[in-house]
């Protein structure tokens, strides 16, 4: 994609929607931290169904440690692999208690280190807690990258290094965020709904959705 179409590309999706946010619910950085967490492989909206009632008890890792492994899977058994994100989130508030004074780091190295956090969580708190013009890559963004040609890549840290170079002020503080929500409400992945997509025409996917049919009323 040309870099006069990548600006446009994304002034579109700014102009349709110019303050993005994660669709995770939390009520600071460490909620945020095991939100992320927590969503690997799952929903947004599954996971915020199951951390409302925890985040209402749990607001601290030694809170989340005093809960205990067994009392946090009361709460999230309704989350894929939740045995053992319950490990991972308890070894990681015992981690930042131990490591970082109960604060979570604004460092990649450091969120990499805890147990759980991989780079794409990282990115994710570095973005949303911290302001870092990090690209968070998902499904939904490695789809988007590829399909659409905007950062094209066989893994998702190719997608994110081309999106890197890529994408030009004063888009990247929010770009991973319009591509995800791109991604998940209208560039689909069994069937994109190219008929109501913003850019549609800067897009290299080919053959374009087109709208479905209306049934005649009878």
């Amino acid at each position: 994609m040309k870099k006069a179409d990548v600006f446009e590309f994304y002034r579109r999706l700014a102009e349709a929607n110019p303050h993005p946010e994660t669709e995770l619910e939390s009520g600071n950085v460490f909620q945020l931290l095991v939100a992320v967490v927590l969503s690997a492989q799952a929903t947004d909206a599954g996971v915020n169904k199951a951390t409302r009632a925890l985040f209402a008890e749990v607001k601290t890792p030694e809170q989340m440690v005093a809960l205990g492994e067994d009392g946090l899977k009361q709460h999230i058994k309704t989350i894929g692999l939740f045995n053992t994100k319950a490990k991972n989130v308890i070894a990681l508030s015992e981690a930042l208690i131990a490591q970082h004074d109960s604060e979570v780091p604004n460092d990649r190295a450091a969120l990499e280190a805890l147990p759980g956090v991989g780079r794409k969580t990282a990115n994710v708190v570095l973005n949303v807690a911290f302001g870092a013009e990090t690209f968070a890559v998902d499904t939904h963004i490695f789809r988007v990258g590829n399909r659409t040609g905007l950062a094209r890549g066989k893994t998702p840290l190719a997608v994110e290094l081309k999106l890197d170079k890529a994408t030009p002020q004063p888009f990247r503080l929010h770009a991973h965020h319009w591509l995800i929500l791109h991604g998940r409400y209208i560039c689909k992945a069994r069937t994109p709904e190219c008929w109501r997509c913003p850019v549609a025409d800067l897009c290299a996917y080919k053959p374009k959705t087109p709208p479905p049919k209306r049934t005649k009323a009878p």
